[in-house]
């Protein structure tokens, strides 16, 4: 042939121009003239031959399929049928290869046909590519896969005619073991020699593969780097994107499709992973006919795994069910036949086996596809063949739409094509011996046993770790105790043997136990004798308990006790002084001043409760200028710190006073006594001068509330002075004013003990005190008194009143 000469054009099977193949140029380093170069061309000839005749193949059995698609349709014979395919054919203007995978599609409705469906329905879209060869591609790879002698075959033809149009390079089955293990059924694309490094994954090994079978919706990874898992292929293609589906079919899974790219990707768009999917399901088929016995799958009735299930089953002490799958008329696993139930079937119902039986998983147990999940689990075991163990799942059945209840532990495995489900209902009596342990284990208790006939002994564990021996040691007997025990302890135990074994009643004893490790432990012993109906002792029985916790928390409770006496009798000695000393130097009445033209009164009412023995103090003195000192004061606290700072404060304040300086100056150097002479102490106080001849007051207040006027039928308090309480700072200045006294005037000063209440403020507790004092009777003695009975305080503080009237 001329190589001038534009190549010859023949049809294909489809009915498409193909062009002949013809020798591609030699290799630069072999001239096409040279004996090498026409070899090379010859070989790469033959190669591009056979594919082209793979293809002619494929197609030609695709059309004869959708000829015989035809003839059962039509009823006619294979010519009418081949003419009939050709008019249409050209009605449709689309190729012949094209029209038979409609017509298959047609017929097939599988997954094959949804998904090229969705693919050719994207025509309508101009924005997006439509793959016009997806329905050949499909139906070319499947007609490759059911072609195929074995798994590598497959794995062949789906790189070629499915996933390469696609951009990926490799391809990989796994078949899926009942174990979990992974095994390299057949792969394509990859060095030589990969195959054979990963032909076995063992189980639970993390891998991309690994990945895709416990997911329901597969793997998809846009680079393997990232990752970081391990697979067939890592090496040369680590920067690739990678897709592992599972591979199922009726509800089962057989192994996964695992496809490669040689580069990162985008994740696939919808209908190209649902071609994905459909691929997946063909290499099930495959690995399903080419894993299971001849029958398998077809009716659950006779399926032979299921027939040496029962006989499993019937050998088994626990409840067991057998379970083969139920499939829908589209081949779905929709639920599961209970096709046998063993002879020690226990339903949580009470239902007999007869009703159980035959019957389907969710119709006896409907509420299995609720929160316990039971049914999931059983279509998860029954899909990757993996078992499942679980305690305390609750079984639940609906007897005329009651819920009956059970807790079981459960066991699911796969065993061909059929599902082994053994549950182990909890038992009541184990359960509550199982409480009763835990109970003496966080009680620290033991039992024991004796049969005094044959001289047998039982303890239980928890016994053996309280005496700190070995369970393989001998138990002790009861009447040995006196040599494990402390001896002072061999009276009390001698006298709780005698009442237990001669006297024959229960009785109990505390000791100490003497443990080989050296541990010392306080024990109580309870045990009480066994009897025949003739009243003779057959044997012993009881517990030790371990109080040694108790026995340390009563002598620490015993010292706290001791410790909180002596420190209450300290605190009384403390306020007894106190007491004394309040009450020696401020009586509750005081001789009255003998003062012309003025009645001065005192009353001192100490706290109900001698705990709270505080720090109130008046004083009304004449001093030698003939002015009357009147004073109240009441110091922070209480007890005989507070008793000592008011003696303290008093006498300060006496002496001062001698000085002729009036009450400011007075209440100045009063807090300079307060912060530095007396610990720091905070006081509050009013100070008076009274001036007989002139009839007048002159008075300070140190954080104190002021004085109260009575004249007439009128009583007010006088005007709030500045002034700072004693003690807070190391200087201070007060405020002083002078108050006009006339005949029959009444002038109070008291501390907070008089009017302060708990659930009332200061402001309401004055006016209480004012209303009292505007009703004043004929003396002031009485007016003082009628001022205590009447106060509203339930504080229990003390109360300091001093009182004058100009006369």
């Amino acid at each position: 042939m001329n190589s001038h000469e534009p190549p010859a054009l023949r049809e294909t099977a489809d009915g498409r121009p193909v062009p002949r193949p013809h020798p591609d140029p030699a290799p630069a380093d072999a001239p096409a003239t040279s004996p090498v170069g026409r070899l090379a061309a010859t070989v790469e000839r033959l190669r591009r031959e056979v594919r082209t005749a793979q293809a002619e193949a494929e197609g030609r059995a695709l059309i004869e399929l959708a000829k015989g698609i035809l003839v059962e349709r039509l009823g006619c014979g294979p010519a009418q049928a081949a003419r009939q395919l050709a008019e249409l054919t050209e009605q449709a203007q689309v190729t012949p290869l094209e029209f038979a995978v409609e017509v298959i599609n047609q017929a097939a409705r599988d997954r094959v046909a949804e998904v090229t469906e969705a693919f050719l329905s994207r025509a309508a879209d101009p924005s997006e590519p439509v793959e016009e060869s997806a329905a050949v591609r499909l139906r070319a790879a499947e007609s490759g896969l059911l072609a195929a002698d074995d798994t590598q075959a497959m794995a062949d033809s789906l790189l070629e005619h499915a996933v390469r149009p696609l951009g990926a390079v490799a391809v990989a089955i796994w078949a899926a073991g009942a174990d979990g293990s992974l095994t390299l059924a057949g792969s394509a694309g990859f060095p030589p020699g990969e195959a054979a490094r990963w032909r076995y994954v063992p189980p639970d090994v993390a891998t991309v593969a690994r990945r895709g079978l416990t997911d329901p919706e597969g793997l998809w990874l846009p680079s393997l780097t990232d990752s970081g898992l391990p697979t067939v292929g890592r090496r040369e293609y680590s920067d690739g994107a990678r897709i592992a589906v599972p591979a199922g079919v009726g509800g089962r899974i057989h192994g996964v499709l695992e496809i490669v790219w040689a580069k990162p990707e985008e994740p696939l768009p919808r209908p190209v992973l649902r071609q994905v999917e459909a691929l997946a399901e063909l290499c099930a088929h495959t690995l399903e006919t080419s894993a299971l016995p001849a029958g398998a799958g077809q009716d659950p009735g006779v399926l032979p795994d299921a027939v040496e299930l029962m006989d499993l089953a019937d050998g088994l002490h626990d409840p067991a069910l057998v379970l083969v799958p139920h499939l829908d008329d589209a081949g779905q696993l929709v639920d599961f036949r209970i096709q046998h139930v063993n002879g020690r079937f226990l339903d949580p119902a009470g239902r007999p086996r007869a009703v159980v039986g035959g019957a389907l998983l969710l119709e006896a147990y409907p509420m299995a596809a609720g929160a316990s999940e039971l049914f999931q689990r059983v279509e998860r075991v029954y899909a990757t063949g993996e078992p499942f163990r679980t305690r305390r799942m609750r079984l639940t059945a609906l007897v005329d739409e009651v819920p009956l209840s059970a807790v079981a532990d459960i066991s699911i495995s796969r065993h061909g094509s059929a599902v082994l489900l053994i549950w182990r209902i909890e038992d009541e009596t184990a359960r509550l011996a199982s409480l009763l342990q835990h109970a003496q284990r966080l009680g620290r208790i033991g039992g024991f046993e004796e049969n005094l006939l044959t001289n047998e002994i039982t303890w239980n564990g928890q016994l053996f770790d309280l005496y700190g021996r070995p369970p393989t040691s001998p138990p002790v007997a009861l009447e040995n105790l006196a040599a494990h025990a402390h001896p002072d302890d061999a009276v009390s135990i001698g006298r709780f043997l005698r009442t237990v074994i001669h006297h024959r009643r229960p009785a109990s004893a505390a000791f100490r136990l003497l443990r080989p490790d050296g541990v010392t432990r306080h024990m109580r012993v309870v045990a009480e004798p066994v009897l025949d109906t003739d009243g003779q002792l057959l044997g012993l029985r009881g517990a030790y308990q371990d109080i040694s916790a108790q026995h340390w928390t009563e002598v620490a409770l015993a010292a706290t006790r001791d410790q909180l006496a002596h420190t209450e009798q300290q605190a009384d000695e403390r306020n007894r002084l106190a007491l004394q000393l309040q009450h020696a130097i401020m009586p509750p009445t005081q001789a009255p001043l003998q003062v012309p033209d003025l009645q001065v009164a005192v009353r001192y009412r100490p706290a109900e409760t001698e705990q709270l023995v505080g720090g109130d103090w008046y004083d009304a003195v004449v001093l030698p200028s003939g002015l009357v000192l009147l004073c109240v004061g009441d110091v922070a606290g209480h007890g005989i710190e507070a008793a000592t700072s008011m003696v303290v404060l008093r006498n300060a304040l006496r002496g001062l006073a001698v000085t002729g300086a009036g009450p400011a100056q007075l209440l100045s150097w009063l807090n300079i006594v307060a912060h530095h002479l007396t610990g720091a102490v905070t006081a509050t106080a009013v100070c008076g001068l009274y001036d007989g001849e002139r009839r007048t007051l002159r008075w300070a207040r140190a954080g104190h509330l002021p004085p109260v006027l009575v004249r007439e039928a009128e009583a007010a308090t006088l005007p709030m002075l500045k002034g700072l309480l004693l003690g807070a700072l190391p200087e201070a200045v007060y405020e002083e004013t002078e108050e006009q006294l006339a005949a029959g005037d009444t002038l109070l000063m008291y501390t907070d003990g008089l009017i302060e209440r708990r659930d009332r403020s200061v402001e309401e507790s004055l006016s209480h005190l004012l209303d009292t004092a505007r009703s004043a009777p004929r003396t002031l003695d009485q007016q003082l008194d009628r001022l205590l009975t009447h106060s509203r305080s339930d504080t229990d503080d003390d109360t300091c009143i001093v009182g004058i009237r100009v006369v």
